[in-house]
């Protein structure tokens, strides 16, 4: 942090005595992320005065690193020809990015300053269905002849590299862009430049659809480690590519999603520090109203079974464990096959094989903490085995429900089509809660004759 701030206070002076060299021969040093971080810390006059510094090919990496207020505030900022520059830069699929998130006079604006094929290509991705493969990939890239030679590839390449997104990975096509292969750049450089390249490419190529979920798309990329992914049509031909940071930003976007949705919180894509007081209100305040009055249920099954508490008024003190004991145990299981759903490692299909392992572990887990709990209840408490039983049992039953409860209502929830990440803590907690109350209040009455 000291670093920073003194880096903010050099920079500064150096603008204030116009220095301008050396300030972009501090900029030339650094990495176009930390380059956007950095000029964060700046007021907008500063900001778009260090932007125009900038060497144009690092101006525009850094552009896509900022955040879209920045990015916004810069376009408003700029004049034609500086925008004009800054587009031409950027790949298509960064100016996806932010033509889908400015809003309308800013993109009206983005466009009149692109060329009419990069405009073409912004609406052809846009066209694609929202979260899905088409709407991240981008269309700059190399795809190779399969009768060419290893010499012309080369020579392709060179051509066309400074347009791609990658070179690493080239795609290889019949003359009417089927996809049929892929070559790396390694495999090119090491082979003779008269061997074809349908002679030394790889045909076993994974690829996916244009409509394919970008979170599936994301997962291919851990799976086969991947570092570039090929996007094609309904007949097969490659329309576009996804890179391995895009993929990187679905994971988090998705990761994010989900967290949010397992704390019972709508979905953002603002970082909490743009969030306003008011943002953050609504979206918690929905999910809190409909647990507030789900929670309500717990109390009608408490002034039911009022009697049978003034019977034996030291029931009440150990409701709080119970109902907390078969939260915490619903939850670690709904939060594990969440996440194994996510990962795509368990289907609908395994659903018995998975309440099977659950059943196992709430055997074990119950017994444990009835066991213990008994020791307690009985030297500690002073209970009457009576009541130490009572509780006891209802842990037990308790454990197995949750367990069961918390694998099976994920499962249930995707196969439905919902979300099963909003079938999380908050939702099983209540449900636990109040049929833990059930078999509480049941099984005292059976014991107690209440």
């Amino acid at each position: 942090m000291a670093n920073v701030k003194s880096l903010d206070k050099k920079v500064l002076k150096l603008l204030e005595e116009k220095k301008y060299k050396e300030i972009k021969d501090i900029f030339s040093s650094m990495n176009p992320v930390d380059i956007a971080a950095f000029l964060q810390n700046f007021s907008d006059k500063n900001t778009l005065l260090l932007f125009r510094i900038l060497p144009k090919g690092l101006a525009a990496e850094a552009f896509v690193e900022m955040d879209y207020d920045q990015q916004e505030m810069l376009i408003g900022s700029f004049s034609d020809t500086e925008l004009h520059e800054v587009i031409e830069e950027l790949y298509i699929d960064d100016m996806v990015d932010i033509v889908e998130e400015m809003p309308a006079n800013v993109v009206k604006r983005i466009l009149e300053n692109s060329d009419s094929n990069t405009r073409q290509l912004i609406n052809e991705i846009l066209k694609y269905p929202t979260d899905s493969a088409g709407s991240i990939m981008t269309t700059e890239f190399i795809t190779l002849n399969a009768g060419m030679t290893v010499g012309d590839a080369i020579k392709r390449i060179r051509e066309k590299g400074l347009d791609s997104e990658t070179i690493e990975t080239c795609y290889v096509t019949d003359n009417v862009r089927h996809l049929i292969g892929v070559v790396t750049i390694r495999t090119i450089i090491l082979s003779d430049e008269n061997a074809r390249i349908e002679d030394v490419m790889s045909r076993n190529v994974i690829s996916v659809g244009t409509t394919e979920d970008q979170e599936t798309v994301a997962n291919l990329f851990a799976k086969y480690g991947l570092t570039v992914l090929p996007v094609v049509d309904n007949e097969n031909r490659i329309v576009g590519i996804v890179t391995v940071d895009d993929a990187i930003d679905v994971l988090q976007r998705e990761t994010t999603e989900d967290i949010e949705k397992m704390a019972a919180i709508t979905p953002t894509d603002k970082p909490y520090l743009k969030k306003n007081a008011i943002e953050i209100w609504k979206s918690r305040i929905p999910w809190l109203l409909i647990l507030m009055i789900s929670a309500t249920f717990t109390g009608m099954i408490i002034s039911r079974f009022e009697d049978a508490l003034k019977a034996y008024v030291i029931l009440t003190a150990y409701i709080p464990m119970l109902m907390d004991t078969g939260g915490n145990s619903g939850s670690q299981a709904s939060v594990t096959v969440i996440r194994s759903l996510s990962l795509n490692e368990l289907g609908f299909g395994d659903i018995l094989r998975v309440a099977w392992k659950e059943f196992c572990v709430a055997f074990m887990c119950s017994m444990t903490l009835a066991l213990v709990y008994f020791l307690k209840l009985m030297l500690f408490d002073g209970t009457g085995i009576n009541v130490a039983m009572v509780i006891c049992i209802t842990l037990i039953f308790t454990v197995f429900v949750a367990k069961l409860v918390g694998c099976i209502l994920p499962m249930t929830a995707k196969k439905i089509g919902f979300d099963p990440a909003v079938m999380a803590s908050p939702f099983i907690t209540t449900i636990v809660d109040a049929i833990s109350l059930l078999i509480y209040f049941n099984i005292a009455r059976f014991v107690l004759h209440i």
